[in-house]
């Protein structure tokens, strides 16, 4: 008979990057959780590499964010931009790509580059430190189920030692694009096949280093060759100098042993080098998308909730961004100051956002690149090719800063009409209900990502602070943990263009105005979730 385990709060079925990140952010909360996760330790495959510098700032607020620079596997004095070739990385046709710098002034902390598995390691150690996480490394879930009073999680050890039954009141799945807890919650998913074999190789060699010394401080490379109808190859340093990994098409059938994987890297960079093969994977280059991120107790998040190609550092981003949306949320359903609407939004919210990142931002981009390779062949006219490289160039800039999640128009986000959640927009210091909040300096010499607290924040700046107690009082009357900064006002503060801005837990904005607008206990029960005062 299978062991019953103690109650917890919530079990997190992943403990992968999203789920481990979810579980911190819980425990930081003083939400109790069970980490169920099949390998003992993280695996040894260098994807999701890049973090930009909204999914850094979770490091910061999770305790971890020193640590995780310092487990770097690139040195600190290189740099980890990226660059687009044509036909081969040493065609002569190159242009910078994914410059994050761009948008810096928009975040509080820089972005990094390292392989997954040194982000799960670093996470790993930071919840050992959390009492209030239990971790079941080695473990898989075999099913779910609900009622009205929580869930059951039956999971074995994989090496067949045990069975266990977990109880908790919400469940998350974090356990993959072939999540057990997304079928046990019934949750359907749109899919849309792109008919590619994708190859993933991690590879030893000291010449491409040396090769790619042309092109100094960057860290991946992505080429751009016409057989591929807008596909990628790309490439990513693990190292410096030694370690490498390689995605890209291949034709269909294509096994371990039966292609010349070498020959296609020589390829690629357009000369020999030294090829030492370590690691050949496959996977279908396809997008999928629950239709719901949420059934009852049962919720999911990551590639659970959504799945795509390896295209521009997108995916691990999103899938930390769902920690950090859901964390609060449920923090705020288990201590009793959540709206009826609350746990929905989460669906509401991040849904679009994925949605929209593989339309406007993927799916855009392969197209793009399609429809440029189709049009412009060096051979063929190298005078407009020239013109049109030189412009694609420029208009690289603009991929950056055009990604910007935002939940305007959701159901807890006052917004004009029309509005809906998605990733694109524009990075903009003034401070918007649904945006994530720029930092800003406070008169007092700290920034104000060093003032905001785990709960609301209210930010009462200049006249704002004759209604900061008006806002105390009706948090207090509904529950909710609310935080005021007040400050004298300032020129740096200005820019914000609003004297009382509501910060969510999240660092996005749940309100911003300016004089007596809006009634502070409506603007708090909508930021919950609806629930009247």
């Amino acid at each position: 008979m299978p062991d019953s385990s103690p109650s917890s709060d919530v079990v997190i079925v992943g403990g992968g990057p999203v789920g481990t990140g979810l579980a911190i952010d819980l425990a930081q909360r003083g939400i109790r959780s069970i980490l169920v996760e099949r390998y003992p330790e993280p695996q040894p495959i260098p994807r999701g590499q890049n973090l930009t510098q909204r999914t850094m700032e979770h490091f910061h607020f999770w305790g971890c964010e020193a640590a995780l620079r310092a487990a770097r596997t690139v040195p600190r004095d290189y740099g980890i931009g990226g660059l687009t070739a044509y036909g081969t990385l040493l065609s002569g046709h190159a242009y910078d790509w994914l410059q994050r710098e761009l948008v810096r002034p928009f975040y509080f902390t820089d972005n990094e580059r390292l392989p997954q598995y040194a982000t799960e390691a670093v996470l790993r150690r930071r919840a050992a430190a959390l009492p209030e996480i239990e971790t079941l490394y080695g473990w898989s879930a075999e099913g779910a189920t609900q009622d009205a009073a929580g869930v059951r999680v039956d999971i074995a050890a994989r090496d067949g030692s045990g069975r266990r039954e977990l109880r908790a009141a919400y469940a998350v799945g974090c356990d993959g694009s072939r999540s057990v807890v997304r079928e046990a919650a019934g949750i359907t998913q749109t899919r849309q096949d792109h008919d590619r074999l994708m190859v993933l190789l991690v590879f030893r060699s000291h010449e491409l280093h040396r090769l790619l010394e042309r092109f100094p401080g960057k860290s991946f490379y992505n080429v751009l060759h016409p057989e591929l109808k807008g596909y990628w190859r790309f490439f990513g340093r693990v190292d410096l100098g030694t370690t490498w990994f390689f995605h890209a098409p291949v034709p269909p059938g294509t096994t371990r042993d039966n292609y010349d994987f070498s020959a296609l890297l020589h390829e690629s960079v357009g000369a020999p080098f030294d090829v030492a093969i370590e690691h050949v994977g496959f996977w279908d280059l396809r997008f999928a998308t629950a239709d719901s991120y949420r059934a009852g107790r049962l919720f999911i998040a990551g590639d659970a909730a959504h799945s795509h190609p390896p295209y521009g550092g997108y995916g691990i981003n999103t899938g930390f961004e769902d920690a950090a949306n859901l964390g609060w949320k449920l923090a705020a359903a288990l201590e009793g100051w959540a709206g009826p609407g609350l746990l929905d939004s989460y669906t509401a919210e991040r849904r679009p956002v994925f949605v929209s990142t593989a339309r406007d931002f993927i799916e855009r981009a392969i197209r793009d690149d399609r429809e440029f390779l189709e049009a412009h062949d060096p051979a063929r006219d190298p005078a407009a090719f020239e013109a049109a490289w030189a412009a694609r160039g420029s208009g690289a800039k603009s991929e950056v800063g055009a990604y910007a999640p935002h939940y305007a128009g959701s159901p807890i986000v006052p917004a004009e009409p029309g509005l809906v959640p998605g990733a694109a927009g524009t990075h903009a210091v003034a401070a918007r209900a649904g945006r994530h909040l720029t930092p800003l300096p406070l008169s007092d010499g700290r920034n104000v990502y060093e003032a905001l607290g785990p709960g609301f924040t209210l930010l009462a700046i200049g006249d704002g602070r004759a209604r900061a107690a008006a806002f105390a009082r009706a948090a207090a009357a509904l529950g909710v943990p609310l935080g005021v900064i007040e400050d004298p006002g300032s020129a740096d503060l200005a820019r914000y263009e609003a004297d009382l801005i509501l910060v969510r837990p999240d660092q996005f904005v749940a309100f911003a105005g300016a004089g007596p607008a809006g009634d502070p206990a409506a603007i708090l029960a909508r930021a919950v979730g609806g629930r009247a005062p």
